[in-house]
């Protein structure tokens, strides 16, 4: 699926929009970043949830001036 990049666009699109259904329904956000890696989706993830006021806790220190907030 990830070979045709349309196929792979929509389907990021669709994860993104579930995603932040999952935010929405949250009480807190575990952002999961092992080795404290954060990549661009989930620093969106990150604002998203923090504009709604949302708690975050992370599964790893954050490296390199990360999203910790």
């Amino acid at each position: 699926m990830w070979a045709d990049p349309v196929q792979a666009d929509r389907l990021k699109q669709m994860l993104d929009t579930l995603h932040r259904q999952k935010i929405d329904l949250a009480d807190e956000v575990l952002i999961v970043n092992p080795g404290g890696y954060i990549g661009d989706s989930t620093r969106r993830e990150i604002a998203y949830a923090r504009s709604l006021g949302k708690p975050l806790r992370y599964t790893h220190p954050v490296k390199d001036g990360g999203d910790r907030g």
